[in-house]
């Protein structure tokens, strides 16, 4: 177990001590497989509540790069890719999983880790202007993440012009919330879990990083979109057995606000934190306002950080500078933040 202080992820502990108590309540008691029991029901219901779709088809799946390979592969064909930012994650940290599926990513433009619509606009004009565009991979999903690699976000307005662009051109839009508890709870956002609902054609709820043991929910807010999508999750590999475990932590993530009140947790850390790096007139890589940081430090500082601090270097700069990663998380307290900062 590492001694230093935990900055590299928002996902270094086990989980939260209300998933373990439930449990170890149930240790004794027996389910039916694969998701087909109660536990998974009644969490199926509280996440449909939370997102204002009450007929959304839900399934639980273990983790995020898993989750990107089975939603898209069931949503297009195999002769069709998925539009992405240069910076998304299934382009950039999933090692061509999505591409081992047979769908090529199609990179666009990074704005501060997000996709503009008019970018999506112009990458479809030029596509189809190609006489030979028959003999191409063509484009039938925009997958976005909210939050972005660099912690932005979109906004309302954003997340709607891009829905408007995607069903004009007859594309899935596909929201990867890995993190997107910390998203919903950033101050000053204007998106909401319904907005999600209501805008997207599929996306996933994200428990490895907010809270949770393992575990994903991925939501389909107009049933229909993807047929036998359960049997599409064994066919890549991806059913677990036990899948009243994953169903137990969302149905105790969605009781009583917890999946909501430990992500503005994380965030009022990550405030605290960058509140404590300004005062110190250290300069900011990303204006983020989630729980992901970046700070930027000559590359003897960081190194010396390094030593003390579990974190990431985000990107190399000239002038021997680093950009370096800080997450908080759900489990992150108040005395952490407050020794990193001594140590910058």
């Amino acid at each position: 177990m590492s001694s230093k202080l935990p900055f590299a992820s928002d996902y270094m502990h086990l989980c939260h001590p209300a998933i373990l108590e439930r449990m170890a309540a149930t240790a004794d008691t027996s389910n039916i497989g694969y998701g087909c029991d109660a536990i998974c029901a009644r969490a199926k219901e509280k996440i449909r509540q939370a997102c204002r779709a009450p007929e959304a088809e839900i399934h639980f799946l273990i983790g995020g790069t898993q989750t990107n390979v089975v939603a898209i592969d069931a949503m297009i064909p195999p002769y069709q890719g998925v539009l992405a930012a240069e910076t998304a994650h299934i382009n950039v940290h999933e090692s061509g999983a999505v591409e081992s599926s047979g769908h090529k990513v199609l990179t666009l433009p990074s704005h501060d880790g997000k996709v503009w619509a008019s970018d999506v606009e112009h990458f479809l004009a030029a596509f189809y202007a190609d006489e030979t565009w028959e003999h191409m991979v063509e484009p039938g999903m925009l997958y976005i993440t909210h939050p972005t690699e660099l912690g932005t976000l979109y906004t309302l307005e954003e997340l709607t012009r891009l829905s408007e662009v995607c069903h004009d051109n007859h594309l899935w839009l596909y929201l990867d919330g890995a993190r997107l508890g910390y998203g919903l709870a950033a101050t000053g956002t204007d998106v909401t879990l319904a907005d999600v609902a209501r805008l997207c054609d599929a996306f996933y709820i994200g428990g490895t990083k907010v809270g949770a043991l393992m575990g994903e929910a991925v939501v389909f807010p107009r049933p229909g979109v993807v047929k036998r999508f359960f049997t599409q999750i064994k066919r890549h590999n991806s059913l677990l057995a036990k899948g009243w475990t994953l169903g137990l932590q969302f149905d105790t993530l969605f009781t009583d606000n917890l999946y909501f009140d430990i992500s503005r947790h994380a965030i009022r850390m990550a405030e605290r934190l960058k509140d404590g790096v300004r005062g110190k007139g250290i300069e900011l890589y990303a204006d983020s306002p989630t729980n992901q940081q970046f700070i930027i430090l000559p590359e003897a500082k960081a190194a010396a950080l390094a030593e003390k601090v579990d974190c990431e270097v985000w990107a190399r700069l000239d002038g021997g500078r680093l950009a370096i990663r800080l997450v908080t998380s759900w489990h992150t307290r108040e005395e952490e933040v407050d020794q990193l900062l001594a140590l910058l």
